[in-house]
Order: structure tokens, then C-alpha cells, then sequence
């Protein structure tokens, strides 16, 4: 029963997430540690002359130019071969150096003498293989440069082709000649449109009906799909997901989804209606594969836009939006997902009819238009909206727009204008280019946004402090967790944003793909060569190592020392000095496992030596004098100790500095090195006994035997009093008058001396009470006036003299 209810407290979903983690990791580091087949000569010499002919073949097409989509090919195929290339000669450089260590191995041949034939053979294919892959090892290398170099030459033909177009003008269509020209190229242009639908028209009749039945079914069966999937995305995130704002960053990223999905599945069915019988030139069957994905990004736009509107929900809306403007700008998202088809299209069917120029800068300069115009009207609805809102407000619960906010309205403006005057001017390129950058923007900085929420709300609920968990150290841990990994998440999500926003200027993904791909084949640092597999496997080399350290410490200090003759202090120092043996053992096999030897750590270590000499002195010298404290143990928990006028318990003994508790229970810092430098007083080392002493006066008359027997007696009727030694009285004198007894006894720690001395008085002083046996008074002194001599005069002297308690003139 308690395992069931243990079970029923057990988070599930972060079970999963964890064995899904683990397992992915182990995945991972399996497939990162599996050898590859090694490449034998014949392979590399031919993949060496083939990547040869294919960059010298780019390189002779590169001097007469070429298109950008062109370039975009001829530099990914470039990079493909920069790949191959490092991989190349990454995988022959373990096979040069095993043949080079054998032929050392071998010798040189013996001086006078004629080797054995075996050996001489042997020797004789050893140095053609070496100078073989010496020689395809270098070249590989050299490959690499000359394709890098290749690359950097298409981006820099790149950028100058796109600057150049930027800056061209044509007749603005605003003129005269401009239109007399589209005069005369729009019927031929028009005759090619009504060829490529005549196209596609005979390619829908080829297909049966039957299939256009079924793909209509399907589309029939999505549209009811995309609508119950809704509800129940809706209905699951408002009881399975944990509470909180990840209940709407996550319906957001489900709308959105839900979008690219409806139309894609959509699209996909008509592509597959019109290639049933492949009867469609290969220039438009590529054009309708192309226009699939489109779609989808046209619905991802109307679905992001959607998603953080949320007009018909304002309670899961993640942006700050007033439910006014959402509802104003509810169509929007919608436009400009249709939109971004259209200017698509624009853009690809005049290179596929191979249009005039003057129709292709007509229809660019249109869709340009009408993108202009929708984000014009929707940025004024907007700005509009949010003033009606402020005039209406009495009571100031409309916050005033923030300064960078209009700043960004100001420059998106200007943009647009700016769009707008260039496309009237006759710079169709320019004006095309900046208006759909807006889009490309504003999409972007949509995608970042929902993606750092939804990341910060993840780790935020997933990996919050449990209200069940009474370890702090755990929840803080959890907390810490959860902040650190959303902030290296949320700073990739802006690195990788920021590389989609230098997409249209030539830097994209592709660039961004091919360091990912670099950065495969590891990182040289001096003569360290780190790869991310090595990286990876030390990793969880040292995370396997730490979790063992601390579960072996745990059970030491739970389970296992208990259990000896050792003190507490003593079986805390044990487990400490075992948990730092153990971190240093988890970093030297993770060092190991990185490909760092022992011996290059100690030629850091020794080069540091010098900065530690002069910059952490303190530091070093705190933390060996800690484990001089943990390994001799002058002092240990527990100790009662004074050190320079410092007195109190010892509560911890940390790496630099030990913890001491006071007796009002404020705690001291104290570095280790005073315990090792300086005189220590332990009052509790070594288990000493402590001592009770009374000390009495009594009266000289008093019966001396009768106050030691009651003295004993008291001490003896205690039960904090030990037995051996036993207790005592001794007559230490007399002093000023008065018989001194000091009784001794002893205790079993010096902490209950205190006390057990405050008990014994009390009980002492009730049995002399009892017994008749006053305490002896302290001296008194008195000031007497003597009477003046012969009645009249001053007195000579003042006479002082001690007088017995109660006498005439008592002054006590």
C-alpha cells in the first residue's frame, strides 16, 4: 500500500521526460562512439579526383557569373565538398599515424647487413602506404582551403549581385513609355498564363474522378480533423497541462501548428490530384511542389498571428493586447498569410512563363503595393485603435505606449514609405525588397517571441520548487535549473532568429547548417582536438561520476559509518574528504574521456602555479589547512574551541573556512589556516571530563566535618556527578576571618559543568539551611568619629576600624 501511494505521488510525465532524456543521450553517445569503416586508398583516391573535377567545374563557371539561385547551389554544393573533405582527411590521418608508429617500430634497416625478405617486404609496403596517405591527406586538406575559398567567393559575387539589383532603376510605371512597352508584352505573357493553365487543367482531367472524389473526401475529413483537434487541444491544455502561463504558451504553439498543417495537408492533396498521371512538365511539377510548402508558411503566418492575438479567447492571450485592438486586427493574420502566397507566386511565375521585364516588374511592384498597403492599414488600425482607448480611459488603466515601442511605429513607417516612394520612382528591386523585409520581420520577431515564452514557461512549471518537497536545497537547485537552462535557450532561439533576419542579405540557414556541420568534426584548440562526440561522452562521463560521488557519500554518512566505532565529527570528516577525493576522480575521467591526458593537465597545473602563487595564496593556503583539519583533526565538529577571543562550537568545516556557533547562536566565518597557524584552545578534545567546583566560606566556629558531609552529600545526590573520580571536599584555609571549603566533583562533558555547578548550589545552601549552618558574612568596614578631647577643638585623627556585623555604626 505505501509503494502504491509512493507511486501515486510519482510525477509521470517528468518520469518519461527523464527516461526519454537518458535514453536519447545514451543514443547519442552510442552512435557517437561507433567506429566507422575507415576509407581505404583506392576510395579516398577517387573521392579526391572526383571533388577535384566538380570544384574546378564551379570555379570555370564562376568567372562568367550566374543567377542567385545558381550561386545558392553551386555554394551549397562547395560546402558539401569542404565537408567531405575535413572528413576525409580526418578519417586517413588515424591511418597514417598507426603505419607511421609501425614503421618506427621497425627501424631502420640494419648497416651492412641484408634483411630478412618477410621484413623487407613488409617495410617496403609500409613506406608506399605512408607516402600514399600522406599525399591524400594533404590534398584532402588542401581541398578544404580551396573549397572555403570557393564559398567565400560565391558570398562576396552574392552580395555585389544583390547590391547591384538593389541599386538598378527601370521606368517607373508611373510614365508613358512604361505602359506603351506593357502593351505590347502583355498578350504574349497573357498567352503563356492561359498555356500553363490549360496545362494544369488537362493534367486535373487526367486524373480519374474517383480519386478527385477521395482527395475531396480528404480534404472534407481534414477541415472536420482541424476542428475537433481544435476542441480537444483546447479542452487537454485546460486539464493536463500543468497550470500556469505554459497553459497558453502551449495552446498558442498548438494554433500554430494547427495552421501550417490544415492548408499544407490541403495543398499536399490537390499537388498529389494534379501529378496522379505525371503529365506535368517538370518546370511545374517542381513549381507545385514548391508552392506546398509556401502554403504551409502562409498558414504559419495567419496561425502566429492568430495565436497571439487570440481575439476570441483574452484570457490566454500571451501578449499585453487590449481586447479592442485584437478584435480590430482579428482578420489581418489571415491577410497576410494569403499574401505571402501571392507574392510567391508573383515572384516565380513570371520566371516560369519567362515573362517580359515589364510584366515582371508590374505584377513585383503590385503584389509590393498591396503588401505596403495592408500593413499601412493594419499599423493605422492599430495606432488608432489604441488612441481611442486612451481617450476613453478615466481612469488610467490603458497604460501608455513605451518609448521603444513608438520608436519601432516611426521606423516602421518610414520603411514603408520609403517602400512605397522606391516602387514609384522605378527602383522595383529596392522598394520589393524592404516591404518584404517587413513581413520577414515582423514574422520572425512573432516566432522569436512565442518561442521564449513558451521555453520560459516550460522550464518555469516543469521544473518548479514541489510545494511537497521540504528539502530547499533541492527546490533551490530546481529553480536555479530552471533559470539557467531557459536562459541558454531563449539566447539560441535570438542567435538563431538573428541569423533568419540576415537570410535575404546572404547570410540563411544554409550558412548557419554548414558551421553546425564544421563544428561536427571538432574543434582544434593547440594540440587538443575536441570533438563533440568527446565532448559529449565526457559529459556523461562526469555526470555519472558526480551522481555516484554523491551516492556513495550519502550512503557513507547515512549507512555505513554510522554504524562503526568512529565520532560524528570523525564520520563527517570521512565523508567529506571522500566526496572531494571523488570529484577530483570524476574530472580526471572525464579529462580522459575528452581526449585530455593526465600529463597536459599537469603542465597546466603547473603553469597556473605561478598565478596561484601571487593570486590565490589565501585561497590555496585555506583550503589545504581545511584538509590538514579534516586529515589530523585538531579540531572537529562538535568541538567546543577558542581562537582569538572567538569562542563557541564548531558547526562545519568547510573547503576555506570553518563555522562557529556562539552562545547567543550567532555564527563566525573563520579561515583554516588560523586553526593551523595560531594557538587553539579545545575545550572538548580528546573527551575530557569536566569540572564542578563550589567554593564556600563559613564561619571560623563552624563544625567543618558536618559542612563536608553535606557537601558530599549534595555532590553524591546528584546524578550528573560522576562516581571515578569521585568527589571531594578540601579546607583550602582560612581567609579574612572565614573557613574556605572547595568541593570538586566531576562531570561527563565540560558543556554540563555550568549547570550541574548551578544546581549544587541551590541544593547545598538548602541543606546548610537546614542544618543550622550560616554562611560566613564578608568584612565590613566602619568609619568612627572619636570623641574631641576636652570637649571643644578638632579631633586629632579619623579612627578606621573593622567591627563585627550588627555593632553601633554599621554601615552594610
Amino acid at each position: 500500500m505505501m509503494l502504491l501511494q509512493h507511486a501515486r505521488r510519482v510525477s509521470w510525465p517528468r518520469l518519461l521526460a527523464g527516461m526519454l532524456l537518458c535514453l536519447l543521450m545514451s543514443a547519442a553517445a552510442l552512435a557517437a562512439a561507433q567506429p566507422e569503416r575507415p576509407p581505404d586508398a583506392a576510395d579516398a583516391e577517387s573521392a579526391l579526383s572526383d571533388a577535384r573535377k566538380q570544384i574546378d567545374q564551379i570555379r570555370e563557371q564562376l568567372e562568367d557569373g550566374g543567377e542567385d539561385a545558381q550561386l545558392v547551389r553551386w555554394r551549397a554544393d562547395v560546402l558539401d565538398i569542404q565537408s567531405r573533405a575535413d572528413a576525409l582527411a580526418e578519417a586517413l590521418t588515424p591511418q597514417l599515424a598507426s603505419v607511421t608508429a609501425r614503421l618506427t617500430e621497425l627501424g631502420e634497416p640494419p648497416a651492412g647487413t641484408r634483411e630478412a625478405p618477410d621484413i623487407a617486404a613488409r617495410r617496403a609496403q609500409l613506406q608506399k602506404d605512408n607516402r600514399a596517405l600522406d599525399s591524400q591527406t594533404k590534398l584532402a586538406r588542401l581541398l578544404s582551403v580551396e573549397a572555403a575559398q570557393t564559398a567565400e567567393q560565391i558570398s562576396t559575387l552574392r552580395r555585389n549581385q544583390f547590391q547591384a539589383r538593389l541599386g538598378e532603376r527601370r521606368d517607373s510605371f508611373l510614365g508613358t513609355p512604361f505602359w506603351s512597352e506593357l502593351r505590347g508584352d502583355l498578350p504574349r505573357d497573357l498567352r503563356r498564363l492561359k498555356e500553363l493553365a490549360d496545362e494544369l487543367r488537362q493534367a486535373a482531367d487526367s486524373t480519374p474522378t474517383a480519386i478527385w472524389i477521395v482527395l475531396a473526401l480528404a480534404v472534407i475529413a481534414v477541415m472536420v480533423l482541424r476542428t475537433a483537434c481544435s476542441r480537444l487541444l483546447v479542452k487537454l491544455t485546460a486539464t493536463r497541462v500543468p497550470p500556469g502561463r505554459l497553459r497558453r504558451s502551449f495552446l498558442a504553439v498548438s494554433i500554430v501548428v494547427l495552421a501550417v498543417a490544415t492548408p499544407g495537408l490541403i495543398a499536399e492533396l490537390l499537388h498529389i490530384g494534379l501529378t496522379w498521371d505525371a503529365t506535368l512538365s517538370d518546370d511545374t511539377g517542381d513549381l507545385l511542389g514548391s508552392l506546398v510548402a509556401v502554403v504551409c508558411f502562409g498558414g504559419y503566418v495567419a496561425g502566429l498571428g492568430y495565436a497571439l492575438l487570440s481575439p476570441d479567447r483574452s484570457s490566454w492571450r500571451l501578449p499585453s493586447i487590449h481586447d479592442d485592438v485584437a478584435q480590430g486586427l482579428r482578420r489581418l493574420p489571415m491577410v497576410l498569410g494569403v499574401l505571402v502566397v501571392a507574392i510567391w507566386l508573383g515572384d516565380e511565375l513570371p520566371v516560369l512563363l519567362n515573362a517580359s521585364l515589364t510584366t515582371t516588374i508590374s505584377v513585383t511592384s503590385l503584389a509590393a503595393l498591396i503588401l505596403a498597403a495592408v500593413l499601412a492599414w493594419g499599423l493605422r488600425r492599430c495606432t488608432r485603435l489604441q488612441q481611442q482607448l486612451r481617450q476613453a480611459d478615466e481612469d488610467g488603466r490603458v497604460p501608455p505606449r513605451p518609448f521603444w515601442l513608438s520608436v519601432l511605429v516611426a521606423v516602421t513607417w518610414a520603411v514603408l514609405i520609403t517602400s512605397v516612394i522606391s516602387l514609384l520612382a522605378g527602383y522595383v528591386a529596392f522598394g520589393g525588397f524592404i516591404v518584404k523585409q517587413v513581413l520577414w520581420t515582423l514574422a520572425i520577431l512573432c516566432s522569436a517571441y512565442l518561442l521564449s515564452v513558451l521555453i520560459e514557461d516550460g522550464f518555469s512549471t516543469l521544473l518548479a520548487p514541489s510545494p511537497q518537497d521540504e528539502d530547499d536545497a533541492r527546490n533551490r537547485m530546481r529553480g536555479q535549473a530552471a533559470v539557467l537552462l531557459s536562459g541558454a535557450s531563449r539566447v539560441a532561439v535570438v542567435l538563431f532568429a538573428a541569423t533568419l533576419l540576415l537570410a535575404p542579405f546572404g547570410e540563411g540557414p544554409s550558412d548557419l547548417m554548414h558551421r553546425m556541420n564544421q563544428l561536427h568534426s571538432g574543434l582544434q584548440i593547440g594540440e587538443v582536438h575536441l570533438r563533440p562526440s568527446a565532448l559529449m561522452q565526457a559529459l556523461l562521463v562526469l555526470a555519472l561520476c558526480l551522481v555516484g560521488v554523491r551516492l556513495l557519500k550519502r550512503w557513507l554518512a547515512n549507512r555505513y559509518l554510522p554504524t562503526t566505532e568512529l565520532d560524528p565529527g570523525m564520520q563527517l570528516s570521512a565523508a567529506t574528504l571522500f566526496g572531494y577525493t571523488g570529484v577530483v576522480v570524476a574530472v580526471a575521467l572525464a579529462l580522459s574521456a575528452l581526449g585530455i591526458g593526465l600529463e597536459r593537465v599537469a603542465w597546466i597545473a603547473s603553469a597556473l602555479s605561478v598565478g596561484i602563487g601571487f593570486g590565490l595564496q589565501a585561497v590555496v593556503q585555506n583550503f589545504v589547512s581545511g584538509l590538514i583539519l579534516l586529515a589530523e583533526r585538531p579540531v572537529k565538529v562538535g568541538d567546543w574551541v577558542s581562537l582569538g577571543g572567538v569562542e563557541g562550537d564548531i558547526l562545519r568545516i568547510n573547503v576555506r573556512a570553518t563555522e562557529i556557533q556562539m552562545a547567543d547562536r550567532s555564527t563566525v566565518i573563520v579561515p583554516n589556516s588560523e586553526f593551523v597557524t595560531k594557538t587553539v584552545r579545545n575545550v572538548t578534545h580528546a573527551n575530557p571530563l569536566g569540572l564542578v567546583q563550589v567554593k564556600l566560606p563559613m564561619p571560623l566556629d563552624a563544625d567543618a566535618q558536618r559542612v563536608r558531609e553535606l557537601m558530599l552529600q549534595a555532590f553524591a545526590a546528584h546524578e550528573g556527578i560522576l562516581e571515578n573520580p569521585a568527589p571531594d571536599v578540601f579546607l583550602e584555609g582560612v581567609e579574612s576571618g572565614h573557613l574556605l571549603f572547595n568541593a570538586r566533583g566531576y562531570v561527563s562533558s565540560p558543556r554540563n559543568a555550568y549547570g550541574v555547578r548551578s544546581t549544587l548550589l541551590y541544593d547545598i545552601l538548602q541543606r546548610m539551611t537546614a542544618a543550622g549552618l550560616p554562611l560566613a558574612s564578608p568584612s565590613t568596614l566602619v568609619l568612627a568619629r572619636p570623641p574631641a578631647r576636652g570637649g571643644a577643638g578638632k579631633p586629632d585623627i579619623d579612627a578606621v576600624e573593622p567591627q563585627p556585623p550588627g555593632a553601633p555604626g554599621d554601615a552594610s
